[in-house]
């Protein structure tokens, strides 16, 4: 009887929690997005679809696709560089596979925006890159590295690489290495082994690591801030900046909430992949 009240008072305590804490701050983000701008009062009546419309001015719009390009080569530049590291970590033995991951991880105990001001006076005219180029004689005066689209990729590739690698870890870590060597008895060459077994058995964790990127890399205002300039723009810098400088907030609320619809839409197909993924293996499993 103790169990049953405790179990029903943590469903409770959970629902409440998130009721009040997610669900209300969603609703009122939504309500806000409706109503109409006020330099005073932020957001008062009546309700109009003026800051919705607003989304698709060729402005707003071309921010979006910036923003949907540098997420896109982000995520792809973080699953090739961290598809061949998480496969080489999940075949080492337990002690040097901790350690790795534990050194992966050790960054994130300094906060993120401190290690981004830490990128921009490595990339800066006198930073560490073209203080090298210099000394090296490769080029006769400083690179311009910083305010580019190359410095918001490099700046969101090292904070979000991490989110690529742990779920493929993990998938390489639930990789049969029986179906491998059954695969190599009968003749398959190292691609056919990857395109055909790897690839396909790691495909969780490559659409879980790559959304894990993906949708951070769209918010990140600060990175594109501090690394990319004006030119450089992701959607959480025009949400930041409807609310804190042109204070304008029915329409950040507008953002935001078509910024949570794409998350929405994204995570909705990577569980619908999913569950295909899984009923493809219990398929293969009760034909075998």
């Amino acid at each position: 009887m103790m169990v049953i009240n405790f179990r029903r008072f943590v469903i409770v305590l959970t629902v409440v929690w998130l009721g009040l804490f997610v669900l209300v701050p969603h609703v009122l983000v939504l309500l806000t997005s409706v109503m109409s701008p006020d330099p005073q009062h932020l957001a008062v009546w009546p309700l109009t679809l003026d800051s919705w419309g607003r989304l698709l001015e060729p402005l707003y719009a071309e921010v979006f696709w910036h923003s949907l390009w540098l997420s896109t080569l982000t995520t792809a530049i973080c699953l090739l560089l961290g598809y061949p590291f998480a496969y080489i970590v999940a075949k080492l033995p337990g002690m040097w596979r901790g350690l790795l991951l534990f050194l992966m991880i050790v960054p994130f105990w300094t906060n993120s925006l401190i290690r981004t001001y830490a990128i921009k006076l490595i990339l800066g005219n006198k930073g560490l890159v073209n203080s090298l180029l210099l000394a090296s004689g490769l080029v006769d005066e400083p690179v311009q590295l910083l305010y580019t689209p190359f410095a918001v990729i490099f700046g969101l590739v090292y904070v979000l690489l991490p989110f690529m690698v742990l779920p493929l870890v993990s998938s390489f870590g639930k990789l049969d290495g029986t179906l491998l060597e059954a695969a190599h008895d009968l003749g398959a060459g190292f691609w056919q082994r990857f395109r055909l077994i790897i690839v396909p058995l790691t495909m969780p964790g490559i659409i879980a690591g790559s959304l894990m990127v993906f949708l951070p890399a769209m918010g990140m205002f600060y990175v594109a801030d501090l690394l990319g300039g004006a030119k450089n723009l992701l959607l959480g810098n025009i949400i930041k900046n409807q609310f804190l400088v042109v204070r304008d907030w029915p329409f950040g609320a507008a953002f935001s909430v078509a910024l949570i619809g794409i998350m929405a839409v994204l995570l909705w197909l990577y569980f619908l992949a999913n569950r295909r993924i899984n009923r493809q293996g219990g398929l293969d499993d009760d034909g075998i």
